[in-house]
């Protein structure tokens, strides 16, 4: 079984060897705004429900991506944190925006010390890679199940965004991603009140230092109630996860679970401080850049160089574009996502041993992803034990 599923890649690229270089071609700029389903519906969530600055989120998001872009060459995304936002938006009234800022601070300094210290390679290394399947496998499962979901509120709107999606995607005139702009056109028609209100010209606007209005009871809530849940779910998706849908579509660069973790810290940690929201890689996320021609890292920089010039230079558009592109357009996107990440870590193989642990692994993770985690290790070391005694 060991030799049919190898550990997750984690080499990093050959020292001394020039790194691959950034494209900003059409293919980029077309997957650049690919990961907008998973995005748009928490920051909206996080500004309407909590009451959050909205330029202090995407400057955030922006300057994270940006760095990312150039870090990692390759189209590794930037999301919220989905556990942390789900608890925030369900339980408001006990949860206030301090919280959160609290949270993603809190997440920064753990996954710096998990990353420095090695914690979290050792992590990776003692899971198996079939557990490790079976929770990207469920995720593209649940990123289809939720694009239905948000693609049940205007089925023709959806179906006319999957059509249009899958016939260009691979046009070398009109980029796929061309769905969004008629998406957006389509939502201004459908509410023509969401001009009113949204500013369009230049305005220079900083965020606020939000660490400077933090209490010790933000930090309370903030880490029992936010950033401890999440540590289960980052590992299995934006840490271990994402590093192996990395290395898998991108073997000539390479990154490892330590780079990953560092880097989840550092934007946890500079993004809190100006009022930012918990953040982290995903898999997923990098499945949609791919899936729309992301190949370098061109897409996520020329994502969040938008975000940061939206957010510094035009806030007063910000609530605007948050809400015009209807939900059915970005579910979508989000289901054409999940396909491809479910296709992407299917097994090739028709051995039981190897497929029963990525199936129970998926379904688990399916409601909870660090129970999916825990049952894939379980399952993984029964069939091995299983495997063992027949050679016997």
């Amino acid at each position: 079984m060991n030799e049919e599923l190898p550990q997750v890649v984690q080499a990093e690229v050959a020292p001394g060897l020039a790194p691959p270089p950034l494209r900003f071609d059409r293919a980029e700029w077309a997957a650049a705004f690919a990961d907008l389903g998973t995005f748009i519906p928490y920051v909206v969530a996080y500004v309407s429900v909590l009451g959050m600055d909205p330029v202090g989120i995407l400057l955030a998001f922006g300057a994270a991506l940006v760095c990312c872009g150039f870090v990692y060459r390759t189209p590794l995304p930037v999301q919220p944190m989905k556990a942390v936002g789900a608890v925030a938006v369900a339980q408001a009234a006990a949860i206030s925006s301090g919280a959160v800022v609290a949270a993603s601070l809190v997440t920064g300094i753990l996954w710096l010390l998990l990353g420095l210290s090695g914690a979290a390679s050792r992590l990776a290394r003692a899971i198996p890679r079939g557990a490790v399947l079976g929770v990207m496998l469920g995720l593209g499962i649940s990123f289809m199940l939720q694009g239905l979901r948000m693609m049940a509120g205007d089925w023709m709107a959806a179906l006319a965004a999957l059509i249009l999606a899958v016939v260009l995607r691979n046009s070398r005139l009109f980029p796929a991603m061309l769905v969004l702009l008629v998406g957006l056109a389509y939502g201004v028609l459908r509410q023509p009140a969401l001009w009113e209100g949204a500013s369009f010209g230049f305005h220079l606007r900083l965020p606020a230092l939000a660490i400077a209005d933090l209490h010790w009871q933000d930090f309370v809530t903030g880490t029992l109630l936010l950033a401890l849940p999440q540590l289960p779910l980052t590992l299995g998706n934006a840490i271990i996860g994402v590093t192996e849908e990395n290395n898998r579509l991108f073997p000539d660069r390479a990154t490892s679970v330590r780079k990953v973790s560092v880097s989840t810290g550092v934007m946890n940690l500079a993004g809190g401080a100006i009022g930012g929201v918990p953040m982290c890689h995903g898999a997923g996320g990098m499945a949609a850049y791919a899936a729309f021609g992301a190949r370098s890292g061109g897409a996520p920089i020329i994502f969040g160089a938008t975000l940061v010039v939206l957010a510094l230079c035009f806030s007063g558009a910000i609530a605007f574009l948050l809400q015009a592109v209807p939900a059915a357009v970005l579910g979508a996107i989000l289901f054409l996502t999940g396909v491809r990440l479910a296709i992407g870590n299917a097994p090739r193989t028709r051995d039981w041993r190897v497929l029963l642990p990525v199936a129970l692994t998926a379904a688990a993770a399916l409601w909870n992803v660090g129970l999916g985690l825990l049952v894939g290790i379980a399952a993984c070391c029964i069939c091995r034990q299983k495997h063992n005694k027949g050679q016997v």
